[in-house]
């Protein structure tokens, strides 16, 4: 009989050159540099980069790069009328995912698209570039105000900032936020990556694999754990109530969302940087309530069940402290994440086989068709 692996546990389905989790360790390389060395001393741009072309770019090489990211920023008038047109109810993945969908039918010939390595490399740049635009200007319309066009004068996180907010902020926050966004660039086969990969192995276009991926990040059980952190906190809403209200959680068997990680033993070799970053931010912003009570349901998880945080963790009350909306937190993923997905589909592209996996039946035995009036 053969075995099944529900969720594909421990099942290796291809091989891949852009990332590699060692979950022993709990360590992440993207084409072979350590996540958090790369954090440290470059900007997302870079990272990009690096994940779409297998090497960190020279000097010449970024200025390039980011010339052409830069210019791609704006998004066409009818795309913008669809985004202010959304109802303010919609979730903004919603938004995100139509968007990206509406870039598809705007670009030329998507039947040859998904076996042109060449121009899928060029829709990756587009999605980079317009990606941000898009959110920013859901953000804006979803409160009422006119969107703000891009600049190229700013860098990809300067840039949004001030397409949301009408300003750059402080260069920490600025660089907080480019951090998260190179910390969640890339993860492996994660579900959203291979929902992906799954597209694009029957030759779809790039931008039908990209939408369906966003579908797959939307799931709290993926892209989605992040808000659900900073409702949790939310609800905890003081650090005196923090260790109860886990206590009573793991009594109920509640999920507590930010905790553990599938490929992971340990802790998630991320979330410690992301940590750093977003204590410094709450200090410039003079907030500390959020830490702390994350602090309490942090050690009051690790002594009762060993478990530990994972990125969605620090990075929920980070974006929190931002001004970003809740329910925006997993479209900025999608910003970090459409770098990731992009390596990806040009991967599959280049060595594909169709995806196609079996499955055990356990319905009822062969049987035959009655007649209506019998039934």
């Amino acid at each position: 009989m053969p075995t099944i692996a529900k969720g594909l546990d421990g099942i290796i389905v291809d091989n891949t050159a852009v990332s590699q989790v060692t979950s022993e360790t709990s360590s992440l390389v993207y084409r072979g540099y350590p996540v958090h060395e790369l954090a440290e001393r470059c900007t997302f741009e870079e990272v990009a980069y690096l994940l779409w072309y297998g090497e960190l770019p020279s000097a010449e090489q970024l200025a390039d790069f980011s010339s052409r990211t830069r210019e791609a920023r704006p998004i066409s008038a009818e795309l913008l009328a669809t985004i202010k047109r959304s109802p303010k109810t919609a979730h903004p993945m919603d938004v995100v995912r139509t968007a990206v969908s509406w870039l598809g039918m705007e670009a030329k010939d998507t039947v040859e698209l998904g076996t042109n390595i060449p121009r899928t490399q060029n829709a990756a740049i587009e999605m980079f570039a317009k990606i941000p635009t898009i959110v920013a200007a859901g953000f804006r319309a979803r409160h009422g105000k006119d969107p703000i066009e891009p600049t190229i004068d700013l860098s990809f996180s300067e840039n949004f900032f001030c397409m949301c907010f009408g300003k750059v902020p402080d260069p920490q926050i600025v660089r907080a936020f480019d951090v998260s966004m190179i910390l969640y660039a890339e993860h492996t086969f994660n579900a959203s990556t291979f929902t992906a990969r799954v597209v694009s192995s029957t030759l779809a276009d790039v931008y039908s694999a990209v939408t369906a991926a966003i579908g797959a990040l939307k799931g709290p059980l993926h892209g989605g754990a992040n808000e659900a952190v900073m409702y949790m906190l939310q609800e905890i809403g003081h650090p005196s109530k923090a260790r109860q209200w886990v206590l009573d959680a793991l009594a109920e068997k509640k999920k507590i969302m930010g905790f553990g990680h599938r490929v992971y033993k340990k802790q998630d070799s991320r979330a410690p940087t992301m940590d750093r970053y977003g204590r410094a931010l709450a200090k410039i912003k003079g907030e500390s309530k959020w830490h702390d009570i994350a602090d309490v349901v942090e050690k009051t998880m690790i002594e009762k069940k060993s478990i530990y945080p994972n990125l969605d963790y620090p990075t929920g009350p980070a974006y929190f402290l931002m001004g970003f909306d809740i329910d925006l937190f997993t479209p900025l993923f999608v910003m970090s994440r459409i770098t990731g997905w992009c390596a990806h589909i040009v991967e599959q592209m280049t060595s594909n086989r169709l995806i196609r996996p079996l499955s055990e039946y356990t319905g009822p035995a062969e049987r035959h068709v009655m007649p209506l009036e019998r039934r």
